[in-house]
C-alpha cells in the first residue's frame, strides 16, 4: 500500500486510474474495525497488481474530506473505493472490506 497525504498525490492515483483500476483505502489508526480492514486490505496488497492507496483518516482529514468530495461518495471510514477513469465503480466500509470482496470488485 502506498500512503498518500496530498491532494497532489490523489491527482496522480486519479491520473493513474485512467490506464488501471486503483483502489483507495481509508483507514482511522485508531479503530479497532478498521484496523481488523487494514489486515484484509494488506492481504489484498500482496497479491494484487492493482494499486493500492491508503488515507489515514484522523492524521490527514483535509484530505479525506476532499477525496469523499472529488469521488462524490459519502465519508465513512474504514472505507475502500475502486476507481476506474477517475469514478468510483464500487465501495465498502467496515466488515464488507475483504480480500475477496476488493478482488471481486476490482476484477469485473
Amino acid at each position: 500500500m502506498q500512503l498518500i497525504t496530498s491532494e497532489s498525490e490523489f491527482d496522480q492515483a486519479m491520473e493513474q486510474s485512467s490506464q488501471t483500476p486503483v483502489v483507495v483505502f481509508k483507514h482511522s489508526t485508531q479503530c479497532p474495525i478498521s484496523a481488523a480492514a487494514y489486515r484484509q486490505m494488506e492481504s489484498f496488497a500482496e497479491t494484487a497488481s492493482t494499486p493500492v492507496y491508503l488515507v489515514r483518516v484522523i492524521e490527514e482529514r483535509p484530505l479525506s474530506n476532499a477525496i469523499a468530495e472529488r469521488l462524490l461518495v459519502r465519508h465513512q471510514s474504514p472505507q475502500v473505493m475502486v476507481v476506474k477513469s477517475g469514478g468510483v465503480t464500487w465501495q465498502a466500509s467496515h466488515y464488507d472490506i475483504t480480500t475477496k470482496a476488493v478482488t471481486e470488485a476490482v476484477n469485473v
